[in-house]
């Protein structure tokens, strides 16, 4: 994410989630917290270092809490901030706006 001035809200909003991985990210932790692990076969084709690296940015801006608990083996589980959850409820009609337009142009949607 970029510092300094944005032009609009919007574009300061889509800097947050921007990248391949963000917003599925936010999509998986929606329902439940995960650990690691479970996340990262909830999102193919992210690699553990990419998960990481995005975890640590959500993390930073206030969008992903990382729970770290004392006990062996090391346990961690990744859950939304009230932000986080905010922002996902605010990317439904987005979602809602690909599946009754992105069809037409043959892009393909799971419904999950």
């Amino acid at each position: 994410m970029k510092k300094g001035s944005y032009v609009c809200a919007t574009d300061a909003a889509m800097d947050v989630v921007g990248g391949k991985w963000k917003v599925t990210i936010l999509w998986a932790l929606y329902h439940h917290a995960p650990r690691f692990g479970e996340l990262r076969r909830l999102i193919p084709g992210i690699s553990e270092k990419v998960l990481v690296q995005q975890l640590r940015e959500l993390e930073a801006v206030g969008l992903v809490h990382r729970e770290v608990y004392d006990e062996l083996p090391l346990r961690v589980e990744y859950s939304l901030t009230p932000s986080g959850v905010a922002l996902n409820e605010a990317l439904e009609p987005l979602g809602a706006w690909a599946k009754e337009h992105l069809p037409a142009a043959g892009v393909e949607i799971a419904h999950v």
